[in-house]
């Protein structure tokens, strides 16, 4: 009706002393029939509404899935994750978004060593940067060391936390022991999520007792506080009878260690120690080399039997994610 009670308007008016012409009469009518369409399809309303949409990117490093996992929940469904031994073989260091995050595994406490060269390089831009460690047992002072690294790497972080997952650390854990036990991931996670939400300006508090655990697990290895764990994989790893050269090793090291020869499958080369070989392995044919006269191996593996990957991340996931070839 309201269509028609303008039409009759406007011809009125054409009837009156105010003339109008034809052609402006149909223009008039033609830009009501337009906002009639604009105005059914609810147009209008969704450009009144939309809002600008906050780009979050999350950087992650993974072995075994849960951070890749962690780092999806976090990006959610407009978020981006990027893969760091991705974007060390793409040789990209400069991110820029309105939040940028990391999402890392705790390797005694410290970061992954190719987690500290990529800091060390990396330009990110963002209004807000947050980080997430996760750990399997003792964080210690892992927040505090995650803080120092990153701001020597002039990269301070407005939120630093940690998440307790299954713990990966075959030598010490029995993985189907480990994956019985209920960590509370999704309600910690929840809580992560949130404060994310809210931009939350935090760090995680580091009590003296664990930092004294720090201080005596350092001792203990005698590691480089400034490496953390870096090892030869030929001299930690052997590969058994079990292999039938399916590759997959090839493909989840983050850095290119192993490869498919005349004789076999060979590792040579620095290792990170995420045990993305050892545990994606699908026939449980890569074990660790025991070593007595090395405090994290010298009894070797707790259940050699038994093997982890994150129940939401699949063999495929970890290979995009750390495919160097």
């Amino acid at each position: 009706m309201a269509g028609k009670d303008r039409t009759e308007e406007i011809v009125t008016d054409m009837d009156s002393d105010n003339k109008i012409t034809r052609r402006d009469a149909l223009k008039r009518l033609g830009f009501i029939a337009a906002n009639a369409v604009i105005a059914s399809s609810g147009a209008l309303s969704l450009t009144a509404c939309k809002e600008k949409k906050i780009k979050r990117v999350v950087l992650y490093f993974t072995g075994t899935g849960n951070c890749l996992y962690v780092a999806r929940q976090l990006a959610g469904a407009d978020g981006e994750t990027l893969s760091i031994p991705q974007l060390f073989k793409q040789n990209k260091f400069e991110i820029e978004a309105d939040e940028i995050g990391i999402v890392y595994p705790i390797y005694g406490h410290m970061p992954p060593y190719m987690v500290r060269q990529f800091i060390k390089r990396a330009q990110l831009k963002a209004k807000y940067k947050f980080a997430v460690l996760t750990y399997g047992n003792r964080k210690c002072s892992a927040v505090e060391i995650w803080d120092e690294i990153s701001r020597k790497a002039n990269q301070t972080f407005d939120y630093i936390s940690t998440l307790i997952m299954v713990d990966n650390w075959l030598p010490n854990f029995d993985m189907n022991e480990q994956i019985l036990i209920d960590k509370h991931i999704p309600e910690n996670l929840e809580k992560i999520t949130s404060d994310l939400a809210n931009r939350k300006r935090w760090h995680e508090p580091v009590t003296e007792e664990e930092r004294q655990q720090h201080q005596g697990f350092m001792m203990w290895t005698k590691m480089n506080p400034e490496v953390g764990f870096v090892m030869r994989s030929e001299q930690y790893f052997r590969v058994t009878t079990a292999c039938i050269n399916c590759g997959a090793c090839v493909s989840v090291c983050p850095r290119g260690n192993y490869s498919m020869t005349s004789e076999g499958v060979k590792m040579r080369g620095d290792c990170e120690f995420c045990f993305a070989c050892i545990q994606n392995c699908p026939q449980k044919a890569i074990q660790f080399a025991k070593n007595e006269n090395d405090p994290l191996l010298s009894n070797g593996e707790r259940n050699p039997n038994a093997r982890y990957r994150n129940e939401h991340i699949s063999l495929m996931d970890i290979k995009r994610a750390n495919n160097q070839f």
